[in-house]
């Protein structure tokens, strides 16, 4: 089905743009910023997304590292994220797209990576959360950021929770 444009209708709720092929051009160049802004300033500038009055703290933000599953290459991505104990939780959420974002194919191909926050660079192994354990969390990570609750409402894919654990 489309709207007469050749287009799929967005799903309920989420904006009309982020359906168009653009988007994500504009999320990797975006990213690619915000990870040399980071990486040069410790985190200093970079490490906290502002967004407006419901987030005067704003709300943290770490460079994850994957290897590319088809290059080898490293790949970093700018990722909001909860710190559980040693353990920093993140959500493969891509502002409600319908796919998965390529960090989360990297992780499922090779859950070793490196988690950065400010300056603190760890080597962690990451999962993806279990049913029990993305149930558990959910609720803290929409109380970080509320828009994961209307971002998996804007897809027909549940939103994966991905764990990074700490490695000996």
């Amino acid at each position: 089905m489309n709207d007469g444009n050749g287009a799929a209708p967005s799903p309920v709720g989420r904006p009309q743009g982020l359906d168009s092929p653009i988007v994500p051009k504009i999320i990797k160049w975006a990213s690619r910023v915000n990870v040399r802004v980071y990486r040069a300033t410790g985190g200093r500038i970079g490490g906290t997304w502002r967004i407006g009055s419901a987030f005067p703290r704003g709300v943290p933000v770490c460079l994850l590292t994957t290897k590319g599953r088809k290059t080898g290459l490293p790949r970093t991505q700018p990722l909001l994220h909860l710190v559980d104990g040693d353990r920093v939780i993140l959500v493969a959420s891509q502002g409600g797209l319908p796919k998965n974002p390529l960090w989360y194919a990297n992780v499922q191909a090779d859950p070793e990576v490196t988690v950065q926050i400010k300056r603190d660079v760890r080597r962690m192994r990451a999962r993806i959360a279990g049913p029990a354990e993305r149930a558990e969390l959910w609720p803290r990570l929409v109380a970080l950021y509320a828009d994961f609750d209307r971002y998996q409402a804007w897809t027909d894919r549940e939103i994966p929770v991905v764990i990074c654990e700490r490695t000996v």
